[in-house]
């Protein structure tokens, strides 16, 4: 990790429950002009990029990968992003949503913004 910021216009959502067979939805971002996400910053080299790539499912279709600009502290920088292709909707285990929390806490993030990302609505992981 090399940093944080804030990606500006977008909002942190969910979706894919129907498509990726998960428990439930997994977190994507979309373009909401006035919302932010709060995100880490990675240096990624080129392989280790390529396999990520291919554990996203860039290759598959998905998802796509966006470079975005973030905003931080020493200025805007160009970063990329993973989003879903599919649409927005379904709700993420309780487990899944504490993991995302979690992180944004360690990272960093505002306690208010934690605080919303820990009271988003979540769902019961389904019975085997």
């Amino acid at each position: 990790m090399i940093g944080v910021g804030w990606l500006e216009g977008w909002r942190l959502t969910f979706a894919g429950e129907d498509v990726l067979g998960w428990e439930g939805a997994v977190t994507t971002v979309v373009e909401s002009p006035g919302d932010r996400v709060f995100v880490a910053l990675y240096d990624v080299d080129e392989f280790d990029a390529a396999q990520l790539d291919e554990v996203e499912g860039v290759n598959s279709g998905t998802y796509r990968k966006l470079t975005v600009r973030v905003a931080t502290l020493e200025g805007e920088v160009t970063a990329w992003v993973y989003v879903l292709n599919g649409y927005e909707g379904g709700l993420p285990t309780s487990w899944y949503l504490t993991e995302i929390a979690n992180a944004a806490q360690a990272a960093g993030a505002p306690d208010d913004y934690v605080a919303e990302l820990r009271a988003r609505p979540t769902r019961t992981a389904k019975p085997d």
